[in-house]
């Protein structure tokens, strides 16, 4: 955009600010930041930078008030359930490149001043990074957070609050809270009542190929793992990586010795490439020797897709716990929690990226 017409944009977008203040419609929230931001009562225009916010619109159904997306959103769309829901954003017009890269950046300010947005909502971006880019635009930065990076954490419910009020979505902020609670609770029941069973043998387990930005193979694992977590299960990474993320070697996961092997589906083919084509070291894990190795889909695609989370959960639940999740079909039981969360049943796209959701991973050797 030449300099004219950008320095027009900005006015017109002060302009159309002040009026809106000058009306009295607006509201004033506290962001994820801590800071108190005016923003206009009702917005019919908003945009979302950064990994997670646009998914976050999709579950407060609001996705007809987005005006423009990031390239990183059309690029690279597997294992992002709200992006697979809401093709139609799509075509909207690009307002910067997006990625793990532009966290706490400027955006590209001409293209973003070009459609115009009220509200500009913001993920993993610094208090003083925000600041600036509002004073600079004239025009509201809401900042959002999941909370713990690649976690379930409850903070990431006041941030659906809030935006709730901004958005006039405030029943329907309420509803994915209790939604995801409601899950949580009903996995966690099921899971106590498994661990209770007569005879029942609490198994190690290891999860394989977790996210990072980007994903990777055997030895990247997680501590929590939130659909472990729930389900009560004996995650063994535990044993060696005290919380968050990590990488260990082909030693370590040895000599954790986990009867059962979920594959974390971002990593699934470097995955096989390894079990597959070291024979000696894949069947030196027991739970490949016994058989006992099952695919997860990924839940850290550009922050946390919290609906996949309860997907995993369920479909874990079936293998540790057969009795107690006796009546769960983990296909039936993903397409719901995906209809809810981002307004479409994905499933079949899910499985076409990463095959069955809990399926069994055949070990071939020199198979990839």
């Amino acid at each position: 955009m030449p300099r004219p017409l950008f320095a027009l944009a900005c006015l017109l977008v002060l302009l159309a600010t002040a009026l809106s203040a000058l009306a009295g419609e607006t509201r004033t929230v506290t962001d994820a930041a801590g800071r108190s931001v005016t923003v206009p009562a009702a917005p019919k225009r908003i945009v979302c930078l950064g990994p997670g916010c646009l998914r976050l619109i999709a579950y407060l159904q609001a996705t007809d008030r987005v005006v423009g997306i990031e390239r990183f959103e059309t690029a690279r769309r597997t294992g992002r359930p709200y992006n697979l829901a809401h093709p139609e954003l799509l075509a909207l017009p690009v307002i910067g490149p997006g990625g793990p890269q532009s966290i706490d950046k400027e955006p590209d300010l001409e293209a973003l001043l070009a459609v115009a947005p009220e509200v500009i909502f913001a993920s993993t971006m610094e208090q003083g990074t925000a600041q600036r880019l509002s004073d600079k635009l004239g025009i509201p930065v809401v900042v959002v957070s999941y909370g713990a990076f690649g976690r379930y954490d409850p903070k990431v419910f006041d941030t659906l609050a809030m935006m709730g009020v901004i958005l006039g979505r405030e029943a329907r902020a309420k509803e994915v809270t209790d939604f995801l609670q409601s899950a949580e609770a009903d996995v966690r029941d099921r899971a106590a009542k498994g661990l209770a069973a007569p005879g029942y043998v609490r198994p190690g387990v290891y999860v394989g190929g977790t996210g990072m930005r980007g994903s990777h193979g055997l030895t990247s694992t997680d501590n929590p793992y939130p659909p472990l977590d729930w389900l009560g299960a004996d995650n063994v990474a535990a044993k060696l990586v005290k919380e968050g993320h990590g990488f260990l070697d082909k030693e370590q996961l040895l000599s954790l010795r986990p009867d059962i092997l979920f594959l974390d589906a971002s990593g699934l083919d470097a995955m096989a490439e390894e079990l597959s084509g070291q024979p000696d070291f894949a069947q030196s894990l027991p739970a490949v020797a016994a058989g006992r190795v099952y695919v997860v889909y990924p839940f850290t695609s550009y922050l946390t897709n919290l609906e996949t989370i309860v997907a995993d959960a369920y479909a874990a639940g079936t293998i540790l716990y057969p009795e107690a999740f006796a009546d769960i079909d983990p296909a039936a039981k993903a397409d719901s929690v995906y209809a809810f969360m981002v307004g479409r049943p994905v499933y079949a796209d899910m499985a076409k990226d990463f095959g069955p959701l809990g399926r069994t991973f055949p070990i071939t050797n020199n198979t990839p």
